[in-house]
């Protein structure tokens, strides 16, 4: 869910947002339509993306909100915190 929000912080269509997580993890992380489409209606429902195409498009486009924004912020605080506890060690206190 992480690399789908990254993703979203530009309007992005399904078949967009696998490809540039695919590029984003150097190929490491392939999703699968299914997957995508479930981990799309987890975050719409957690409200950490939206919908932002009519509803009626073929190809629906997704963006991040500002609670979306939060949470990644937040999970890079964590990521950066766990980061300075390997240049350091337990030693690190913030």
């Amino acid at each position: 869910m992480h690399y789908i929000l990254l993703a979203v912080r530009q309007p992005l269509h399904g078949y967009g947002i696998m490809q540039l997580v695919k590029t984003m993890s150097k190929d490491e992380v392939n999703i699968a339509a299914g997957t995508l489409y479930g981990a799309i209606e987890n975050l719409k429902k957690n409200g950490y993306i939206e919908l932002i195409s009519d509803s009626n498009d073929r190809k629906k486009c997704y963006q991040i909100t500002s609670l979306g924004e939060e949470i990644l912020k937040i999970e890079n605080e964590r990521l950066q915190h766990i980061i300075k506890l390997y240049e350091y060690g337990c030693e690190y206190d913030e």
